[in-house]
């Protein structure tokens, strides 16, 4: 399960857009940073994407993408232009189609390579929806099929946009905050809609008119999207938001994606429950817990004189340090691309060692480093204002710089978390779920 939000200028302390997700996929399901240069294209070329061919574009943009290793298109990310795009699973009475089309995760980033603007990026994702459909498993050790639901912002302007099957509505955010779940929010009322939006609810009986038509009501399904406690988490985050409108910062930002939830206190661990979900959402037993574990986070900072994008690249937010990106800087190496086994030399694998071993005994051992993560981040985030500005190469050596001394930090973490005796035990569950997890990744007889 995902969670996807939007702040406007008007929210914002420095007259910004802020947007900002969490991605949410199973738990060895290793997260990807990738970016993609601007690119020229044959006439007549062709595009592969998860599972069908479409044709390809003359011209592509530069896109960074925060995606499931093991997908063409990705769960979040931005482009040149400083179009941003998250996207969340949406359960719905549409029946899935049986021949392959497009995910929502590929048309994330086709509009991220092919618009320049928030408003042009959801009138291709509806055209591309239209035309070729959204269907493929989504899922990676099993089938795990869904529709999409969208946040896509731009500097300017930002947009909701929902889909079930190839129906869509999209509203267009004119001021405040916005957060998206996985749920259908958009009711009766939208600013562009599929042409038989309303049509195909009545010829199924799921309303008579366009006087009693609710998109939310008449196309959910209530029980996928009851089990995914997303009323729960958008409520948290939109009221967390709401809070701080007028003087949003980053830094709120991203302690809104670390958000445990309104029990979580002191002695709060992830171990407890074996359904629902939170913000910061971590793994564990049951089909619902072990396919929602936050692999990745993002939090971009999109201003009229240039974009910052803040990423962890790694899981679990609040035990992870959102580090600098800039699209024309480039990435700093990363190590190898991750896949479904044990890297250690892979960013998301070599954080795995911290994040599995915090959550042995949570509440003692994230508090361990969690004052030290704040303060860095602090540290990066008041660099950053005086190094955007300068040069490619200037902000690509303070973005490697950045990512050095979180690897750094969180290697001295792990050797302190280790040397904590475990006070708090952990539910016979969550144990066993994360033994399995350790066993498919080949962790082998490291200490996590």
């Amino acid at each position: 399960m995902c969670d996807t939000f939007v702040a406007l200028p008007d929210a914002t302390a420095d007259g910004s857009v802020i947007f900002g997700k969490n991605s949410d996929r199973e738990i060895n399901e290793a997260h990807e940073l990738l970016i993609v240069p601007r690119a020229r294209h044959a006439a007549g070329s062709k595009l592969r994407t998860t599972y069908i061919e479409i044709p390809q574009v003359a011209e592509t943009y530069a896109v960074l993408l925060a995606r499931p290793y093991w997908l063409w298109g990705a769960e979040m990310g931005a482009n040149e232009h400083g179009v941003v795009i998250g996207n969340q699973a949406l359960f719905t009475r549409v029946a899935h189609e049986s021949s392959p089309g497009l995910i929502g995760m590929d048309l994330l980033r086709l509009a991220l390579e092919r618009a320049a603007t928030a408003r042009d990026a959801v009138r291709l994702m509806t055209a591309l929806l239209e035309q070729y459909g959204q269907a493929g498993n989504c899922g990676h050790a099993w089938e795990f099929h869904y529709h999409n639901g969208f946040i896509v912002a731009d500097p300017a302007e930002a947009w909701v946009l929902e889909t079930a099957g190839r129906e869509w509505a999209a509203v267009r955010i004119t001021s405040g905050v916005r957060s998206i779940s996985n749920a259908i929010t958009i009711e009766g009322t939208w600013d562009l809609a599929s042409a038989g939006l309303v049509d195909v609810a009545c010829r199924n009986g799921w309303c008579r008119s366009r006087n009693d038509f609710s998109f939310a009501r008449c196309y959910s399904d209530r029980l996928y999207t009851y089990f995914s406690a997303a009323k729960v988490r958008q409520s948290c985050t939109t009221a967390r938001l709401q809070r701080l409108s007028g003087r949003l910062r980053v830094g709120d930002a991203m302690s809104v994606l670390r958000d445990h939830g309104s029990e979580a206190g002191p002695g709060w661990s992830p171990s407890v429950g074996l359904t629902g979900a939170n913000v910061c959402n971590h793994g564990g037993f049951g089909p619902v817990r072990r396919a929602s574990q936050s692999v990745g986070s993002m939090v971009a900072h999109l201003r009229r004189d240039g974009n910052t994008h803040w990423l962890t690249g790694t899981s679990a937010p609040c035990t992870s340090i959102f580090k600098p990106v800039w699209i024309d800087a480039g990435l700093p190496d990363l190590g190898p691309a991750p896949h479904a086994r044990f890297c250690e030399d892979s960013l998301w694998w070599r954080h795995e060692l911290l994040h599995r071993a915090t959550l042995r005994d949570f509440p003692t051992r994230v508090h361990a480093f969690a004052g030290q993560r704040d303060t860095l981040e602090r540290q990066f985030l008041e660099r950053e204002a005086d190094e955007r500005n300068g040069s490619s190469d200037r902000r690509l050596e303070f973005s490697a710089a950045c990512f050095g001394s979180a690897a750094d930090s969180e290697h001295d973490w792990l050797e302190r978390v280790h040397r904590i005796p475990l006070g708090h035990g952990r539910s016979w569950h969550h144990s066993l779920a994360w033994k399995l997890a350790d066993r498919d990744a080949e962790l082998g007889n490291r200490e996590t």
